[in-house]
């Protein structure tokens, strides 16, 4: 993100005057204090700010003599506020399109304030186009209006490289049936001048009569068969190349970091698998088919028909590059804009349709129907307008330029029959000519429409190769390890925040031991997620270093890491498929013993015989047809027969009763011995047999030791246990 805008010549010189020559950080402000749109821009030096505007500096101050920087959403916008010794203050305004660049200048004036090191690692990308500067659609890092689609084809041609042998006998069959479609008009011109219309001192000859005809119904017949066998060629090649590309895509999705994918919506990702190479297969059929056909056509018979004569080409040709310019300017400043928008239309509407049938039973709770069914037509309706505006275009063109193509017919029959009148033509010429003539409409006709299928397909493939193209955040390098887990994790000064300008977790110096059982405890917000996605290596830290057995994470295998390590997630997912494939998910090949005995650990295994097909007992989507406690324990039994060496429980329990999670909470007591478990639990009393409990404060460890260590001592992890006590209490007495 760009944090060192350039200042024209008379602002920099009043920020020089007023904070020095050297400027640190420029951004823009954009706002004023009132909400005015201005080119204000706010500039931080080696120990004052500023904010200049016009040449002018409007406000500036010292550094030092305030803490607290911070950004303030409001509605619409954002400022920029501080505390000192007068209390707060508002320093500068800005629209919502700045808010995360001045996050960051916030977090810089808060370390340049408490003369610290500036610790901001700047890794969030704008959403504008390098090029032009136009804003990007959230979902893809390509600009519509930039985009090189001869590059984009190439691309795709590169993919295609493998089934060049039946993209070689799709070009032959075109070839051939180009042939036989052009001999048409040249056994018309012989029907009409060898029998229908003798030429002079001819008479009518019944042998070339019936060649003729054969030649007619040769070419007819032999073009349509050619024509169906080079359908069934490339729609085989569309769809195979097609699959390729949906190969590649979820394989790449599969191998993004979590991070990537948890920025993406779900139906985004889904229509770039399906739709978008379901365009490309279309494309591909299109250019290996209609579009290389149209152009032999197109150049053969603009040839044939200047070999014939060139004063009635001239006629047929002459419209030609008036319907070709009109078409380009069309495409030009109306049609790639209106695609664009269809587009993301399409992509929000998509998106919407997933989320809300994905939480349908939310909506059903609240009764929400009529309000979804309202969003939904709102969004229908702005797709349906956007397609109807790029159509409405084509219906206004289409006319236009099939009329300028065809009146051409009518000047050749006039100079032709002319012509006729003189001698200098026969009958059977033209005829043929007005063939060859006809024959060329259809590829200037689709010409016409070709901008359509370009646009959607071109897209189509740049997103597709955006995706293929994302570099993972969280890489194994060329000197990964593999290692056998003993336990041991250490975290040594990690400071970690989904946004380096808001750090998550900060300064962790912790040191867990093989075997040892783990609480995290603290207020929501505190972190806890946050360490135990940090030891999976979802993500990788900002500063400091993550050690497993005195080996840094970053230098271990994801694969071999994470093979070892278990997760139990507070938000239970299944799979459509049986029981016992729920459970085998951890481990494909266990034998059906050792899923007994990991559902039997985890409580799951007396429930499982009660169901009519037992662990053969099919589930729905994410296990709706059985209770919340009972999903809870598959996915308990999943990752037990994982047999990890270090067992992650993220509210684990949260779903059960308080009977099924004492029973489970004394299986998970079993198996935790000897594999080091690192456990949030939502009812703190759970964690009272952990071996020492981690309470996270903002981002810090402000509390270490065991339950009766930390009751005694009364601070934070106090106050959480006598809250949820009263909790506990208040409701004992309502119900």
């Amino acid at each position: 993100m760009n944090l060192n805008y350039e200042l024209s010549n008379e602002d920099r010189l009043a920020v020089h005057e007023e904070i020095g020559e050297r400027i640190l950080y420029c951004v823009p402000a954009d706002l004023s204090l009132t909400g005015r749109r201005t080119l204000g821009y706010f500039v931080i030096g080696d120990e004052k700010w500023a904010y200049v505007e016009a040449g002018k500096v409007k406000e500036s101050g010292l550094i030092e003599e305030a803490h607290d920087y911070k950004v303030v959403p409001l509605i619409g916008n954002a400022i920029l506020e501080a505390a000192d010794e007068l209390g707060k203050r508002i320093i500068v305004r800005v629209s919502m399109e700045h808010v995360a660049r001045f996050s960051y200048i916030a977090q810089i004036l808060n370390y340049m304030a408490s003369k610290s090191e500036i610790r901001i690692y700047n890794e969030e990308e704008e959403r504008v186009c390098s090029n032009c500067g136009n804003r990007l659609h959230q979902a893809t890092r390509v600009c519509p209006k930039c985009m090189n689609k001869a590059a984009v084809l190439k691309r795709l041609l590169g993919v295609s490289k493998s089934h060049w042998r039946m993209l070689v006998l799709g070009l032959v069959i075109l070839f051939i049936t180009s042939a036989i479609t052009l001999l048409g008009p040249y056994f018309q011109k012989l029907l009409v001048n060898s029998s229908l219309q003798p030429l002079e001192g001819q008479s009518p000859s019944l042998p070339m009569f019936f060649i003729a005809i054969g030649g007619i119904l040769f070419s007819l017949v032999g073009g349509e068969l050619l024509n169906v066998a080079k359908g069934r060629v490339m729609a085989s090649v569309g769809s195979t190349i097609a699959a390729d590309l949906r190969k590649l895509v979820y394989e790449k999705i599969q191998n993004l970091s979590l991070g990537f994918l948890t920025s993406q919506r779900a139906g985004d990702l889904m229509n770039r698998v399906t739709s978008d190479t379901n365009r490309i297969r279309r494309l591909i059929e299109e250019v290996f088919t209609t579009a290389i056909y149209q152009m032999i056509m197109l150049i053969a018979v603009t040839i044939l028909l200047l070999m014939t004569d060139w004063r009635l080409a001239l006629i047929v040709l002459l419209p030609a590059p008036f319907v070709a310019y009109l078409q380009f300017m069309t495409w030009r400043v109306i049609v790639r804009r209106l695609f664009t928008k269809q587009w993301r239309i399409f992509d929000k509407a998509n998106s919407y349709l997933h989320d809300v049938l994905s939480g349908i039973r939310v909506v059903k709770t609240f009764g929400k129907e009529e309000r979804e069914i309202k969003r939904f037509r709102q969004y229908n309706t702005d797709y349906a307008a956007a397609a109807f505006k790029a159509e409405k275009v084509y219906a206004v063109l289409t006319p236009i330029s099939t009329y300028l193509l065809q009146i051409s017919t009518y000047f050749v029959l006039l100079v032709g029959c002319n012509m006729i009148l003189k001698g200098n033509l026969n009958l059977g010429e033209l005829v043929q000519f007005t063939g060859y003539a006809s024959m060329i409409f259809g590829p200037l006709a689709w010409m016409m429409n070709m901008p359509r299928w370009v646009a959607n397909a071109v897209i189509a493939i740049d997103r597709i190769f955006s995706v293929i193209d994302e570099d993972p955040e969280i890489l194994d390098k060329d000197t990964s390890v593999q290692h056998s887990i003993h336990g041991t994790i250490q975290f040594n000064d990690v400071t970690f925040g989904y946004k380096s300008y808001q750090p998550v977790l900060k300064d962790i110096n912790v040191e867990i031991k093989p075997g040892e059982m783990i609480g995290l405890v603290g207020h929501s917000g505190s972190g806890k997620s946050t360490f135990i996605n940090l030891v999976s290596r979802f993500y990788d830290v900002n500063e400091g270093q993550i050690l497993i057995d005195g080996i840094d994470i970053r230098t271990i295998k994801q694969e071999v890491l994470r093979s070892q390590v278990g997760v139990v997630l507070q938000e239970t997912m299944l799979f459509r498929g049986s029981i016992m494939e729920n459970i085998r998910y951890s481990k494909p090949d266990a034998t059906m013993e050792e899923v007994i005995q990991a559902a039997r650990i985890a409580n799951a295994h007396e429930f499982i015989i009660r169901l009519p097909d037992g662990y053969d007992t099919r589930l729905e989507e994410n296990g709706n047809n059985i209770s919340g406690g009972e999903r809870q324990r598959i996915t308990i039994a999943r990752a037990i027969l994982h047999n990890p060496r270090i067992l992650i429980l993220d509210e684990a329990t949260a779903s059960l009763d308080i009977d099924t999670e004492t029973a489970i909470q004394e299986a998970l007591q079993r198996i935790t011995k000897n594999r080091t478990t690192i456990a949030i639990a939502h009812r703190l009393s759970t964690l009272k047999n952990a071996d020492r409990l981690f309470v996270l404060e903002k981002g810090k460890i402000a509390e270490v030791g065991t339950h009766q260590e930390l009751m005694q001592k009364q601070g934070i992890y106090y106050g959480l246990i006598m809250a949820q006590r009263n909790m506990t209490k208040a409701k004992a007495k309502t119900g």
